[in-house]
């Protein structure tokens, strides 16, 4: 008579253990829920957790279930979204499977190391003075081969999917090892053609990106940049200045323009130290293939495209030109 009691009272603990390894959570079945499980938890940490973000009815339950798969040290950590109406057994596959959840991040043409890192903190991945930090890291830089000051210029324009969890170093990593795979030995063969090195050519890119808004005047502000070059006359690129000052993609001053920086190419001839933002390939290609022309200066006729001169007296005429037509279209 004892063995039934007994025998009933393992079937009832069987049944209830099943019960709730099996019925989802009530949170669970509201929707997905979004749960991060920290590194070097153990099973019972787990656990914790998992009850705490009530995506699991029972802590022993999960206990059990992991035990009775057998996979207690194959549970990885990380950012997991758990599915409406998901078990316990589904939860634990799931962190056996190590499918963490992904962000989208968007590192567009054009854009700053700056930029990025705050685009890392409102996604919650890094926090934008520690990316800051790393992206100026000697030894980062040294390990990454960037002979520059920071990882400006070397992290390809592209949208990245990155987990939380990744330090900065990772995350930067992964960019980098990206623009180096675009920099076909093809693309360095012409490089040295030209007598530039893969550091000058990024440079060089990137105030050609920053320059031109439309693509199919990359190659004629290139061409301008080149024989300013050949005849040791200033680049004279805002951009440059805007990065040396912080301003980014703000108005300079005429304070800003004298203002004795390396990166200002108002007052220093020559490629700045290094890129000041991230070129896409096609500014690479056009800062290795300029257009076939003697332009030694542009102004924006508006938002969008540049007019082009060869003599200073034909752009003085184009910038009294272009600004009259600004202030009339103001009014």
């Amino acid at each position: 008579m004892r063995w039934r009691w007994l025998l009933l009272a393992l079937g009832l603990l069987v049944a209830g253990f099943a019960w709730l390894a099996l019925t989802p959570a009530p949170a669970v079945r509201q929707g997905p829920l979004v749960v991060t499980i920290p590194p070097h938890h153990g099973l019972l940490g787990i656990a914790d957790r998992l009850a705490q973000a009530q995506v699991i009815r029972s802590r022993p339950a999960f206990v059990v279930a992991t035990l009775v798969r057998g996979t207690p040290r194959s549970l990885k950590a990380g950012e997991y979204e758990i599915p409406r109406d998901a078990t316990i057994v589904d939860i634990v596959a799931l962190l056996e499977s190590g499918r963490v959840r992904h962000h989208a991040i968007l590192h567009p043409e054009g854009a700053t190391v700056a930029e990025l890192a705050r685009a890392l903190e409102v996604e919650r991945l890094a926090g934008a003075d520690a990316v800051a930090r790393a992206a100026t890291d000697r030894r980062f830089l040294d390990a990454n081969g960037i002979e520059g000051p920071s990882v400006e210029g070397y992290l390809f324009p592209d949208t990245y999917q990155f987990v939380r969890g990744m330090t900065p170093e990772e995350l930067l990593g992964k960019m980098v090892q990206r623009m180096r795979a675009k920099l076909t030995p093809e693309i360095h063969g012409r490089a040295r053609e030209r007598g530039l090195s893969a550091h000058q050519l990024l440079t060089l890119a990137s105030i050609i990106e920053r320059e031109a808004i439309v693509k199919d005047e990359q190659r004629l502000i290139s061409a301008v940049f080149w024989n300013r070059l050949k005849i040791g006359m200033p680049l004279q690129a805002d951009p440059t200045v805007q990065y040396a000052v912080a301003k980014e993609r703000r108005a300079l001053s005429r304070a800003d323009l004298v203002i004795d920086h390396p990166y200002n190419t108002y007052v220093h001839a020559g490629l700045p130290p290094g890129p000041i933002a991230s070129p896409g390939l096609e500014a690479i290609h056009a800062a290795l293939d300029p257009a076939p022309v003697k332009y030694l200066y542009f102004v924006a006729r508006d938002d969008r495209r540049h007019h082009f001169s060869t003599t200073v007296d034909e752009h003085n005429a184009a910038v009294a030109r272009y600004r009259l037509s600004r202030r009339l279209s103001r009014r």
